[in-house]
């Protein structure tokens, strides 16, 4: 019987080769390793994390550019930070914190350049509000590009409570606001994403 060859070695070796290297480089060997400020170890955990971390990204961001500079200023803080990690609780979830901290910290410094937008309720087409848009036919990137175009606070502030978990309390103390800010900017995000998403349903009714 002839064997399978895959990239000039048998399917069978690669498949063992394949076990053994996620034997030898599990998450506390390479958490080791970038404690020793291994290169090879830091690549590894990029690679291995770097789709979870840029979905995250892209969430707080405004475009592909942004997340990448989150991403990468995250990611630097994460070995910086690494011996910090005390081993309790999910390493991922203390990465994913760091994440979402250092997109706030970047948001707080756009903000701090340039004077915050901010559009009122009253601008909104009353009508639009309360109708409920049809979202079956949207993918999740669609909705996840229609995100993007959220003001940056109502971004943010969306982003931490709807989809990363956070309370009122804790989103007002990042941020450094009032908790009654927090909820009403995300009154505001909910009644924007609506307006944008029935915005799209129309759109895609008349095509």
């Amino acid at each position: 019987m002839k064997k399978v060859i895959l990239s000039g070695q048998p399917v069978a070796f690669t498949l063992r080769q394949n076990q053994y290297n996620k034997m030898m480089y599990s998450e506390e060997a390479i958490i080791e390793g970038c404690l020793k400020h291994k290169h090879k170890a830091q690549k590894m955990l990029f690679n291995q994390y770097f789709g979870l971390m840029m979905g995250i990204c892209l969430r707080y961001s405004a475009s592909k550019s942004e997340a990448e500079e989150i991403l990468l200023k995250g990611f630097y803080t994460i070995f910086a930070k690494i011996g910090q990690y005390e081993n309790r609780g999910s390493f991922v979830g203390w990465m994913q914190r760091i994440m979402v901290n250092t997109a706030i910290d970047y948001y707080r410094k756009i903000k701090a350049e340039k004077k915050h937008e901010v559009i009122s309720l009253a601008e909104m087409d009353e009508s639009s509000i309360n109708a409920q848009p049809n979202t079956d036919h949207f993918t999740t990137e669609k909705i996840l590009e229609t995100l993007k175009k959220l003001p940056d606070g109502y971004r943010i502030v969306f982003n931490m409570y709807a989809i990363e978990g956070y309370s009122h309390k804790e989103i007002a103390e990042q941020l450094g606001v009032s908790v009654n800010t927090t909820k009403t900017q995300l009154l505001k995000a909910r009644k924007y994403l609506q307006r944008l998403l029935l915005e799209l349903d129309e759109n895609f009714n008349q095509e």
